[in-house]
């Protein structure tokens, strides 16, 4: 139980890693386990608009791919994309300490490499969900005024790598990031606070 215990007070870390790229942007902040609930959401989405096109997509695989995909984090920090130019990280031996006490390490192990390569149709899926929770983000910084925000909403939607990933994007970038909650069918309860 010692190695669980620890395990789960590591994935804890990811509360208090800050997503570094967001300083770049100069507004918004987000914690790496923010993003990965973000991400699920997201490939929950995914999943079920692909199961209603009839297309056989294993959905607890998916949000496996989505749940461990920035684990390494708790480990390594979030590197954005500057400081990949300029600093080194050993992912491999990050995901060797990690995944060697547990009992299931090997299937995380898999899964985290399967996230990487992108070759299955699960992990295309779950990198899609990665960008759209960074969109959602975004988005919502460009709804309230950051000029530089529509800049990362392209490079994002440029990464995407499925029909279905494109189609939701395409539902975020024209929606009002505040349309669910103050909107025309909820004035009576805006209004009279009801």
């Amino acid at each position: 139980m010692k190695e669980l215990a620890e395990f789960f007070f590591m994935a804890a870390m990811l509360r208090r890693t800050p997503r570094s790229g967001l300083q770049f942007l100069g507004s918004g902040r987000e914690s790496v386990a923010e993003h990965v609930f973000q991400t699920m959401i997201a490939a929950y989405a995914l999943a079920k608009m692909e199961q209603d096109k009839g297309v056989v997509c294993d959905e607890k695989r998916l949000l496996q791919l989505c749940l461990l995909h920035d684990l390494l984090e708790a480990r390594t920090g979030d590197l954005n994309y500057v400081n990949k130019k300029y600093v080194a990280v050993d992912e491999e031996k990050a995901l060797a300490d990690m995944c060697r006490p547990l009992f299931f390490g090997q299937e995380m192990t898999a899964l985290v490499k399967e996230f990487e390569q992108k070759a299955s149709f699960e992990a295309r899926l779950a990198a899609d969900a990665d960008q759209l929770a960074l969109m959602v983000l975004v988005k919502e910084q460009h709804d309230l005024g950051n000029p530089y925000a529509k800049k990362w909403l392209t490079v994002a939607r440029q990464r995407l790598l499925t029909e279905s990933g494109r189609a939701l994007a395409q539902g975020v970038a024209e929606s009002d990031w505040a349309s669910w909650w103050f909107s025309k069918d909820s004035n009576a309860w805006w209004v009279n606070g009801k």
